[in-house]
């Protein structure tokens, strides 16, 4: 997936913009469809999962959800901070507190399959945060602490009600207990990459829509 990346920025001329907008606006459909929450908890990165996350925040402002973000991070890299500076404009309120505020449902953008060692700082804090609601987590990609790599979990790691995944599943995905319902949604990778790479993907596959449910 990262030579997928790659391939839709330098060679289709796909930006991380788009890409990012496709996977928050997505991840917020399924937010609101599976879950119907009143007020969303939003853990973000700080790189593009943590902006695919703070998208799905701007959707689910503008679809009426109350949204709380809580940083993972002290800092964002270029495209994410953009986003983020959207939602100051908007208003948005973010938790500067230790503990985030209770909520009906948690949103984790804030490690994706860049994993590299076990989770630690405070994106263990925010995990184990998580873990102790009553509130159900919806993933972004991978569950934090999943590894993409391996196909393994890490500890600690989220444990997702849900994990909307992007482009295609990843290896270990189907099965983990951590990955709760699996959705693949369309970050818009046009069949000319997967026929470069020599990858095997139906050119219906987003044929009946965008998000497609896998388990």
């Amino acid at each position: 997936m990262r030579e997928v990346d790659r391939r839709m920025i330098e060679e289709v001329g796909i930006d991380l913009p788009r890409m990012m907008e496709n996977a928050g606006r997505h991840l917020a459909d399924v937010a609101t469809t599976m879950f119907a929450p009143r007020h969303v908890v939003v853990l973000y990165g700080s790189g593009g999962n943590g902006g695919g996350a703070l998208v799905a925040a701007r959707h689910l402002v503008n679809r009426g959800v109350e949204v709380t973000l809580v940083p993972s991070s002290s800092a964002l890299t270029p495209v994410p901070a953009v986003q983020h500076a959207i939602l100051e404009r908007m208003g948005v309120l973010e938790s500067a507190g230790r503990t985030p505020p209770s909520c009906d449902l948690v949103i984790d953008g804030m490690v994706g399959y860049s994993l590299a060692g076990a989770p630690s700082g405070r994106v263990a804090e925010l995990i184990g945060w998580a873990g102790a609601q009553k509130a159900p987590v919806l993933s972004l990609d991978v569950p934090t602490g999943f590894s993409a790599s391996s196909g393994t979990t890490a500890s600690p790691h989220i444990t997702a009600a849900a994990t909307v995944t992007l482009g295609l599943p990843k290896a270990g995905l189907v099965g983990n207990a951590a990955t709760g319902r699996l959705y693949l949604a369309d970050i818009s990778i046009p069949p000319v990459v997967w026929a470069d790479m020599a990858l095997e993907v139906p050119r219906d596959l987003f044929g009946p829509g965008q998000i497609v449910q896998l388990v």
